[in-house]
Formats: C-alpha cells, structure tokens, sequence
C-alpha cells in the first residue's frame, strides 16, 4: 500500500511516502521553495502545503496522486481546545479542518477522503518508533506543541504504541526554549541551535532560579512556570553584541533542559523496562542534551530520528499509517531520501551553464588533493538529506588542522562566529579521535569530546567547551566519502573532515544543481564537486 504523509500546520512544511512499509521518500518544502523552514510558523501560513514535495515523492516512486491508499496530515484539528473568536489560533484550527480539500486541489487526482488526522505526537513518536532500529522501545517526544500537549511518553511493542504521559499546555519545554532564543536576538522556531551553541560560551549561574521554575512532576510530565527573561539579560535586537550575562542565560537554560529530560528519562524507564529509547521533536535536534541522556540517563541505547523536528512528522504520519493497515515499517538506514540526479543530469546542467569541468578518474583522490591545499570544497553528491543537517550529500569540505577554518567558513555562510562547525570521521577511526558520544553516530545528533592530543591537531572542529558534533562514515553506506576521508588522511595524517552544510545565511541547503551552482558562484568556495565533475573557481572565471 502506498502512504503519503504531510507536515504543514506549524513550520518545516514536508512530505514523505512510504509504499509497503518502507520509505521510498522524504523532503522539506524548503529544498523546492528556496525559503528557510518553508514558511514562517504562524497561524495564517498554515494553510500552505509542501505542494512541490508532496508532487516530487509522487514522481520519485512513478506514481499519481489518484494512486494513493491514504494521506496522512500530522495533526487532528479535532483535539484542539475551542477558543474565542477572532482567536489567531482558531484561524490555524479552520485552515487545518480543510486540509483535505486544500491537498486535493494541489494534487490533482487525490481523494480528499483518503486525508486522515494524525495527532502532531502521535506522528513524532511514530518518526521515532517505527522508523528505529527496534521493533520495541521506549519513546519520548518532546517540542513546541502540538494540538492540545507539548510531549509524549511511551512505548512501541511489536509497533504498536502505548501512551504513558502527555503533557498538556501551556506548559512546554520547547517554547520555554523558543522563548530565550527570542530573547537573545535570534529567530524563534528557527535559531535555537544557536543557543545551544552560545551555551558554551557561559556558566549556568541561574540555575538554581530555573530549577524553582521548571521542574518535572514525578508523573511523566513535568512544569513551566511563565519566566521573566529580563530579569537575568537584557533583551537583544538581531545582531546586537551578546555580553557574559546571555551566555550564561543560554547555559543555565540548557541545563535545566538536560536535567528535565533526564528525569523524564526515568521516569520512562521505570515504567517501561527498556533498554532502548527512541527520541523526535524538536527538543530532540539538542545534540548537546542527547549526549547527556545517553551518558546520564537509564537507556543503554538512544536513536534519534534524523528529521527529528516537525518535518519529521510527515514521516512518521505516512508510518503510522501503514502500521495501522498492518504493514510494519522498514528500520530507516539512511536520511540521503531527497532528490539525486544522475550523471548526465549533471553534466547537462553544467553544459547549459557553460562551466568548464573536469571528470577526474578518482574524484576521491582529487578532491583530497583540493582539502590537503586548504581549499573550500563545496559538495553534491547523490540523493539530499531529509532533516536540518548535512550529512556528506550536501555539504562544504575543509581542512580541519588550520583554526582559522572556523572562522573562514563562518564568514563563507554569514554565520555568528560563536558558532562550531562540525566533523566527519571514518566509523572505525572515531574511536582514536573522539570520546564519550556514541559511535556509531550517522547522523550528528550527537556532541563527543575531542581527545586529547587531538584537539592542537583538528583546531577547526574543536568547539570552546572540547566537544565537536561528530558525524561518523560507514564505507559500505557511504563509499564515496569514506574513500575522501582515506584519502585526506593519506595526505595529512588526519583522519578527520570538517562538514558543514552547504548553503549561505538564511538560506535553506542546496538541493538542485541549480542551487549548487548559484552558492558556488556566489561564495568564495574554490572547488565544487556535482556528481562525478570537478569544476574549480579559478577556470571558471580564467573563461
């Protein structure tokens, strides 16, 4: 059977597919749009819908909208509380009653009554349960909101899902965190990573304060009370300086985050008995608060879902669904589920560009070259990620042994510099460079510490608090790369790439060669590698 799931009442509109209980497709309206998180998260943006990603996961498995068994849209208008008219939150609620219209008149050929409501966690612990590698496991989901709560704990049994807690709103640990990310000048619902990077920057000298404040509640949830941000820092416009005071605002608040998540964590696991926990939401993008659950918490294992925020939930609608029918899902092995293109795709796109090109023999020695000179590599290769980060198929390659990288690719992007950039590392030699996070670890959801010895030696990924978000490589799931990083250490002697996705600020990840060409030509990146061709910025403009 064939599922289509939706993701579009909040932010990070997407669209999967999942056809007899494996994901066949997945991606964010942003890669088509060219609009950072797709559209802001407001109630009258809701009823717009990942119209091109919807059409393209149709297209990617050669079927029409009229193929269809059913369509999952990741939240029920029915759960949520009645308000008063002229409420901006019921305009979301009307829009969301109507979606099976609005999907059958951007899909020509769907059914609107093949459209089926999902519950926003219901779809989140369904990105995470069904989706890893574990028939049965512990699931915790916590983020913004959704209809009527802001998390959900449970536990999936031979793929069916038993609630155990939910936590009704107001009370939400990802708004409490949307709101300091406000409060320090960033973008809510979309910068909060930022914060969780300045975190290292500060001591978390309010955190007695926050304790009395938020707090979990012994039964599965857990209590924000509404806090005066102003009290600890001053309110920041976008691009005012931060001071000591917002560093350690952004400390104390994610670790009362971490702290929270622990005992939620628990509580879990004393209800449940599991060894293996699965996480989704937003909060689960916190690479930083994942690392501590799996070295602090009572779980032996933890997988977190790639896509983890709300673009996720479209995934794990189209899975829901098909658990639903009996068709159990396939473990997710990759988030490489968005759009590929083959090679002479690629060489057509560059011949229609007038580019000068090369196709070198060895990509992977050629491009090792390019990173052992210190050049900027921008790189596209195969088919785009699904969720916020890039991993090897759309990313920017550098040298990792020269610090004034960091800096470097932070002004390539127009990026804070406080912000780390993250690297790649061959699975088998993680070990020998990095400590305390999990390894394997795919899809840098993840902070390890950097051992020492090595952090004078890979300066450009070495965060200021020691730790780097680590992506390890797979040769048999990434053959390419591994052979890059082979290569690299040939050369160098280190084993170890810095990765950071390929894009500029605000501006969603490159997913067309289109994109990829428009980012190279405008950045001082050197080199870009599109599939098997090399093209070098100095012959590009030398024509």
């Amino acid at each position: 059977m064939r599922f289509l799931g939706i993701n579009a009442i909040f932010h990070d509109p997407a669209a999967a597919l999942v056809v007899d209980g494996k994901v066949v497709a997945a991606a964010e309206e942003e890669r088509f749009n060219r609009r950072k998180h797709g559209k802001r998260p407001l109630p009258f943006s809701a009823w717009e819908l990942p119209e091109q990603a919807a059409a393209w996961c149709l297209r990617e498995a050669g079927i029409g909208p009229e193929d269809v068994d059913a369509v999952a849209y990741s939240y029920d208008p029915a759960l949520v509380e009645q308000r008063p008219d002229g409420d901006w939150e019921d305009l979301r609620t009307r829009y969301a009653v109507r979606a099976p219209l609005f999907l059958s008149t951007a899909l020509p050929g769907l059914d609107a009554a093949r459209v089926r409501f999902v519950p926003h966690h219901i779809a989140h612990a369904a990105s995470a349960g069904l989706a890893s590698p574990w028939r049965d496991c512990a699931v915790l989901v916590c983020d913004g909101r959704g209809e009527n709560v802001s998390h959900l704990a449970g536990r999936y049994t031979g793929g069916e899902l038993e609630v155990l807690a939910a936590q009704p709103l107001p009370h939400s640990l990802g708004l409490m965190y949307e709101d300091v990310t406000e409060h320090l000048g960033f973008l809510r619902s979309c910068d909060e990573y930022k914060v969780m990077a300045l975190a290292s920057y500060g001591r978390p000298r309010f955190l007695e304060e926050l304790r009395e404040l938020v707090y979990a509640t012994g039964d599965g949830g857990f209590h924000v009370t509404p806090i005066e941000w102003g009290g600890y820092a001053k309110a920041l416009r976008k691009g005012e300086p931060w001071t000591d005071d917002h560093a350690d605002l952004a400390a104390s608040v994610q670790a009362r985050l971490e702290e929270v998540l622990l005992d939620l964590a628990r509580w879990l696991h004393e209800r449940t008995g599991e060894r293996r926990l699965a996480l989704a939401g937003g909060v689960a993008l916190n690479c930083v608060a994942n690392t501590r659950l799996l070295a602090e918490g009572p779980f032996d294992e933890v997988w977190v879902q790639p896509a983890a925020g709300d673009s996720g939930t479209a995934l794990g609608g189209a899975l829901h669904l098909a658990q639903v029918h009996g068709e159990p899902a396939a473990p997710m092995s990759t988030a490489a589920l968005g759009r590929g293109f083959t090679d002479e795709e690629l060489g057509a796109w560059l011949d229609v560009a007038r580019v000068p090109y090369t196709r070198p023999a060895d990509l992977a020695a050629a491009v090792a070259d390019e990173l052992a000179a210190d050049r900027l590599v921008a790189w596209f290769q195969g088919r785009s990620e699904y969720g916020p980060r890039a991993l090897g198929h759309r990313s920017l390659l550098a040298h990792p042994g020269h610090a004034a990288n960091t800096e470097r690719l932070n002004d390539v992007k127009g990026r804070e510099q406080f912000r780390p950039i993250a690297p790649m590392v061959l699975e088998d030699r993680a070990a020998a460079v990095f400590g305390r996070g999990p390894v394997p670890s795919p899809y840098m959801l993840f902070v390890h510490d950097v051992l020492p010895g090595w952090r004078e030696r890979v300066p450009a990924v070495v965060h200021v608090d020691g730790t780097a978000r680590v992506q390890t490589v797979s040769p048999a799931a990434e053959p390419l790369m591994a052979r890059v990083l082979a290569e690299f250490e040939a050369r160098t002697g280190l084993p170890v790439v810095v990765n950071t996705s390929l894009n500029t600020a605000g501006r969603p990840m490159v997913d067309d060669p289109r994109d990829a060409l428009e980012c190279f030509g405008s950045s001082p990146v050197e080199v870009l590698a599109l599939g098997p061709y090399l093209i070098r910025r100095g012959e590009v403009f030398a024509s």
